[in-house]
């Protein structure tokens, strides 16, 4: 092998990389506009869905700001969410029963009743932050399902994704939301099992 035909070699490799490096930098920026199209529209869902979980507990009524991220719903929650709220949540559930939102809450029908009397005092915050993670799931079913009574069907039904539980039972603990959670993402994106 003469010198001539190494440093041709070398100089051929070296050129098919630099037109192979600037094909991967025109398709990074390809790739670099779907990632930020696809940030903006998990931003626009996740925006949804806080909208909808504050209308589900009555919105600035009791609220008192609109509430955008999870920063938000963490001081509105240490700050004081009213019983009001909750009572809004139970007052226009149409599908679900009393007995199931009160359970996965972990109070008693009775308590809820007592509340009514002074809807402005504000829950503990444990209550308080369990009836956001409900409203949450509810507004994300909604989301997915098209419609609040299509969403409240289905959480009270038992869903062969989550093992033939019912979703609504499985929020009695922070790992059984995390399962709905889960699987309402995975129903979004088309895997059902």
């Amino acid at each position: 092998m003469k010198s001539e035909d190494v440093i041709f070699t070398a100089q051929g490799k070296r050129a098919g990389t630099i037109v192979s490096m600037s094909k991967s930098v025109a398709g990074a920026g390809t790739v670099q506009k779907a990632i930020t199209e696809e940030r903006a529209e998990f931003a626009d869902r996740e925006q949804r869905i806080y909208r909808h979980s504050c209308k589900i507990l009555g919105g600035r009524k009791f609220l008192r700001q609109q509430l955008s991220s999870r920063s938000d719903v963490h001081f509105a929650i240490v700050r004081g969410i009213p019983y009001g709220s909750l009572l809004h949540l139970v007052a226009q559930m149409q599908e679900l029963k009393e007995v199931d939102i009160v359970k996965v809450l972990g109070i008693s029908a009775r308590t809820l009743r007592r509340q009514s009397e002074a809807p402005d005092k504000p829950m503990p915050i444990d209550l308080a932050s369990k009836t956001w993670l409900f409203a949450e799931i509810l507004a994300k079913a909604t989301e997915i399902f098209g419609s609040k009574e299509d969403a409240e069907l289905w959480v009270s039904k038992p869903a062969m994704g989550l093992d033939g539980q019912r979703p609504i039972d499985l929020l009695q603990t922070v790992q059984g939301a995390e399962l709905v959670n889960d699987f309402l993402g995975r129903l979004e994106y088309g895997v059902y099992t």
